[in-house]
């Protein structure tokens, strides 16, 4: 029974946010997408925990797989994705398939980049176990992987048939893990509301105390979802505005790779957005006192602000032009006008900026 739920609708699908919501999983894939086999993708840190509970609801109408891969960002690569669909092949999935991918960012994005190649795309469901994934990742289509260039250079879009953000399953992730997620919804607040900004760091505050992730407002993560869809409802293959979700990810991903992935995601964006914002007010484009605020927002998450010493600048520049929002191998940046509002259409939804600023900005 899910209590205290929320429903935020996309084009094309909903997002159910709320404890509980997991064991709707058998129900939604009846509904939307009915197969006679079904795959749940998981890792090695979620499918012990959560898999056979939602297996046991799936089996009632098909026949269920589960495939497990190690857990971290150094595992969503193309040879992971050629393992996972082989191995449906091997135990007879067709395109009579649906996929449910059970677990992280990671596991979301590369189980959502099987479910759009495998036999030229399968429907699948989304079922985010992280605060990171709940509020971003799992919510707009895009799935991929990472390759020795950088993160997700390879993958396409592919919307799931449904969201399940089951609430309850934050009080099983780690603290680090809950701080990172927050540093997405520090960006939500900062592309399109400064209410919400402010917000997000009050809850920022309470997650040393017992019980933050029971705690957390299920509104938290419904209003990031609600900003995230709206962006992606008016442009799902980012030709446009979808552009603005990628504030503190040029840097943010350089450093991400840089550190081997050592780094977590939402810290390597909190770093990102706290140079970014910098950059946003060198080149004239946002008011100020934005980056002061956006730094003491990273800060109050319990989030870095500068780059690891042992990531040297120049690498972290070079990195950027390998990016997927490069154009012309020169890097661009979605910046902030002001705490609440991008640097709008205009100017293309984002700027490229010289090297020799971004050097000096990272110094």
């Amino acid at each position: 029974m899910v209590s205290a739920s929320r429903e935020v609708a996309l084009p094309t699908y909903a997002v159910t946010i709320g404890p509980g919501a997991i064991d709707t999983i058998g129900d939604l894939v009846a509904r939307l997408a009915p197969a006679h086999r079904v795959a749940i993708l998981t890792d090695s840190n979620v499918g012990p925990v959560y898999a056979d509970r939602v297996r046991e609801q799936l089996a009632r109408d098909s026949r269920v797989s589960v495939l497990m891969i190690p857990a971290g960002e150094a595992h969503k690569t193309r040879e992971t994705w050629a393992s996972l669909t082989d191995e449906l092949l091997a135990s007879g999935h067709g395109r009579d398939t649906t996929i449910v991918a059970l677990g992280g960012g990671v596991v979301g994005d590369l189980a959502g980049f099987v479910a759009a190649t495998f036999m030229r795309g399968v429907p699948y469901l989304q079922v985010p176990t992280s605060l990171l994934a709940m509020i971003d990742a799992s919510v707009g289509g895009k799935t991929g992987v990472d390759t020795p260039a950088g993160k997700n250079l390879v993958g396409a879009f592919h919307q799931p048939v449904a969201v399940v953000a089951d609430t309850s399953t934050l009080e099983t992730l780690p603290a680090e893990h809950l701080r990172a997620g927050l540093a997405e919804a520090i960006k939500h607040g900062v592309i399109a509301d400064a209410d919400y900004f402010d917000s997000v760091v009050a809850t920022a505050s309470c997650l040393d105390e017992p019980h933050a992730a029971r705690d957390l407002p299920i509104d938290l993560v419904a209003r990031s979802v609600e900003i995230k869809a709206d962006v992606v409802s008016r442009d799902e293959r980012e030709g446009g505005i979808r552009k603005i979700l990628n504030f503190g990810h040029t840097i943010g991903h350089a450093v991400e790779l840089l550190s081997d992935f050592t780094l977590l995601h939402g810290f390597a964006v909190g770093i990102g957005m706290v140079y970014e914002s910098i950059l946003a007010e060198r080149m004239g484009v946002a008011t100020a006192g934005t980056a002061a605020r956006v730094h003491e927002a990273v800060l109050a998450a319990g989030l870095p602000v500068a780059r690891p010493d042992r990531i040297a600048i120049d690498d972290v520049v070079r990195a950027t032009h390998g990016d997927k929002k490069a154009r012309a191998g020169q890097a661009e940046y979605a910046l902030p006008a002001r705490i609440g509002q991008m640097v709008a259409s205009d100017r293309g939804w984002s700027l490229p900026a010289s090297d020799a600023l971004v050097r000096e900005i990272l110094a």
